[in-house]
């Protein structure tokens, strides 16, 4: 089976145990000392090196990602490491067997000929594979690379020629056609290793997984040892490409301590576990080639000796509940879209419920909510909250799978008040991080201990912020110093020069303010800042979600108008997704039926509302009146709006991986139905 390797005790025999375990510690003696002071913060090649900000705000003596598995291995070494499902049941992979199988395939991709400085590129779900390949090509002296399944095959090949990478893993015969179309077009690739499914047909420099790691056998144990003590922190590991909303895709190198001091003290701050207080159980599930799931999921998880088991490959499409319910992690980390979607599950089956069910569950958020916001840190609560906590809540978050959940958090993208307040009535809060793949993630971190309402919490200790080009209200560009700041844009000298300033500050590009005790609020993106013809500055993400929560029936709404003589909105219908693919469809949402009900309209799906159904429209003019009453000034009014036949979604361009809206795709792709709200009228 292709999943062989993961359980096959044959490949971990008691001999090479002992010898990895007796040979395999070259650092363990000394601490690491870097060999050559580097004066530069940034490079943009690939085998540069660049100087440690280690300063009297950031002491901790850097360390390499071999350091950090290794002195897991020996606190954490019999503990279950990487939990996946099998024909149906789960199975486990130890600390100490994954540590082998990521030296097994160290020796794999030496064998295949990874270059140092070179990629191993990965292309695939989630998966224990996904993990020892990416730990793997670490000891081997490589740079792993995730890229994203949804990725065309141009996309590959920029990504794959960019970070020259010498092998590509992918898990399906889908992902392995997109590489075998470019591989012409990729002077380094040597090899692809397919994990999850068997292969078509014998090719030649195509490898199952089980041969792969048998590779590995013809390389000494020594060799690997050998590159291994010959690394240093300040060397390039990781590479993450920024999908960025603009221009082509930015490979953001990360070093050695990037990943192991971030993993280290970003997890700190956000209260996570060694497994030796309690031994965290997380599901992974967003995608890896993204910062925060990589972090996250892979390099903290073997930091603190977390159980990290993997969701099926179709989870955000629905089976990721089912997956929640068996593992009940400890904590939890989704996009805002997966809490939406999470929220929006909940509404259905309340919707669906019986006249007394529904009472009830209301009941209990309304208790809860207010509770939870009038004196949000008292451990005493009230009896009518911890009963409405017995009889409802509680049964409600083991229904999702959150029985066991101490820590949920979110970011990546900016989340509703209403998302925040909803999951606040069921008492669960979330966390806020903030950060960016520039910052290895987690600049920023909310915790039990640090928590506000719609912040994103605290600096993480040992990290500096500072504010520049404040207004009068206090907010300024976020601009960020520290162990998380990334080594520079690979082979972007310009791109790196505009990011990083001449003392090696990180400007974010994103605006916000910070409050006496420190908590940061992110008040929306400098280029979003939409100014429109008369010099008003406007920050569109207030008010469109002031929209949001004025007319639940509204899934988006993007506000337009830079440099225009007024306000316009683009808002789409709240819709279910297609089961299979997850694509909008053209069925409304129970939430959005009820709305509908509740102005007089019978309609059920989007295509009976756009441009005919008069009494939701009547209905959507009305609550953007009343949002325009609650506008600062007449220049934030939004006087014109249309509604679009089809929701936004990664595939019809509008919503990026980790569904970030794509403002300028937006604008382009709907450009004409926008110039018609500025066309002048002809008398």
């Amino acid at each position: 089976s292709p999943t062989s390797p993961r359980t096959d005790g044959q490949t971990i025999s008691k001999e090479s145990l002992s010898h990895a375990l007796v040979h395999s510690s070259p650092e363990k003696a000394k601490d690491t000392q870097l060999d050559c002071p580097e004066e530069a913060l940034w490079t943009t090649q690939a085998d540069g090196r660049v100087r440690l900000r280690i300063d009297p705000s950031c002491p901790q003596p850097p360390t390499t990602v071999h350091q950090m598995f290794y002195q897991a291995l020996d606190k954490y070494g019999n503990l279950s490491a990487l939990g996946f499902k099998h024909q149906g049941k789960w199975e486990r992979i130890s600390y100490v067997q994954y540590y082998l199988l990521s030296r097994k395939a160290a020796k794999g991709f030496l064998k295949l000929g990874l270059e140092r400085a070179h990629s191993v590129a990965i292309l695939g779900f989630n998966s224990p594979e996904w993990f020892f390949s990416a730990v793997g090509t670490v000891f081997a002296g490589g740079i792993v690379t995730g890229i994203y399944t949804t990725s065309s095959p141009e996309a590959c090949q920029f990504i794959a020629h960019d970070c020259r990478a010498n092998v590509i893993v992918v898990d399906t015969q889908k992902q392995l056609e997109k590489i075998l179309k470019i591989w012409k077009h990729l002077p380094h690739l040597k090899a692809v290793v397919i994990y999850q499914e068997p292969l078509p047909k014998k090719m030649a420099n195509v490898y199952t997984m089980e041969e792969f790691m048998e590779l590995g056998n013809e390389v000494p144990e020594e060799a690997l040892d050998t590159i291994i003590s010959a690394q240093q922190p300040n060397q390039c590991c990781v590479l993450v490409y920024t999908s960025g909303t603009t221009g082509s895709p930015k490979g953001v190198m990360l070093s050695q301590d990037n990943i192991t001091w971030t993993a280290r003290y970003g997890s700190q701050a956000g209260d996570i576990q060694p497994a030796e207080t309690q031994q965290e159980v997380v599901v992974s599930y967003l995608p890896l080639s993204h910062i925060a799931a990589q972090i996250y999921d892979l390099w903290t998880g073997i930091q603190w000796g977390a159980q990290v088991c993997f969701a099926e490959p179709d989870a955000l499409k629905g089976s990721l509940v089912n997956t929640l319910r068996e593992v009940e992690p400890t904590s939890h980390m989704g996009v805002p879209r997966v809490w939406e979607k999470i929220m929006e599950q909940i509404q259905e089956v309340a919707a669906q419920s019986s006249f007394i069910r529904r009472k009830m569950l209301l009941w209990a958020m309304s208790v809860t909510l207010e509770q939870n916001l009038s004196s949000p840190d008292s451990d005493l609560k009230p009896f009518m909250t911890r009963l409405a906590d017995y009889l409802v809540l509680a049964k409600v978050r083991q229904a999702l799978g959150f029985a066991k959940c101490q820590k949920s958090f979110y970011g990546a993208a900016p989340m509703t008040a209403e998302t925040q307040r909803f999951f606040l009535g069921l008492n669960i809060r979330l966390y806020a991080g903030y950060g960016l793949s520039e910052t290895s993630g987690p600049h920023f971190m909310s915790s039990p201990y640090n928590y506000r309402l719609y912040s994103s919490g605290k600096v993480v200790p040992g990290c500096l912020v500072k504010l520049v080009n404040e207004d009068a209200e206090g907010t300024g560009e976020i601009c960020l110093w520290g162990r998380t700041i990334f080594m520079g844009y690979l082979n972007m000298e310009d791109k790196t020069c505009e990011a990083i300033d001449a003392d090696g500050w990180l400007h974010t590009g994103d605006a916000g303010r910070l409050d006496d005790d420190g908590f940061l609020y992110i008040t929306g993106r400098l280029k979003e800042l939409i100014i429109t013809a008369g010099g008003e500055n406007v920050p569109p993400v207030p008010i469109e979600e002031a929209v949001k929560t004025e007319l639940p029936i509204i899934s988006n709404a993007m506000l337009i108008g830079d440099r225009r003589k007024f306000l316009s909105m683009l808002l789409t219908l709240k819709c279910t997704p297609d089961p299979d693919t997850s694509e909008p469809t053209d069925n409304l949402t129970e939430q959005a039926v009820e709305f509908c009900q509740g102005v007089g309209s019978k309609a059920t799906t989007v295509s009976e509302i756009v441009g005919k159904d008069e009494a939701v429209y009547q209905a959507i003019e009305e609550g953007i009146q009343r949002v325009n009453l609650n506008a600062a000034a007449r220049p934030y009014h939004i006087q014109k709006w249309a509604i679009l036949e089809r929701d936004f979604s990664i595939s019809g361009g509008e919503l990026g991986p980790t569904m970030k809206l794509k403002r300028l795709i937006v604008l382009e792709k709907y450009k004409d139905i926008i110039d018609s709200f500025y066309q002048e009228q002809k008398k």
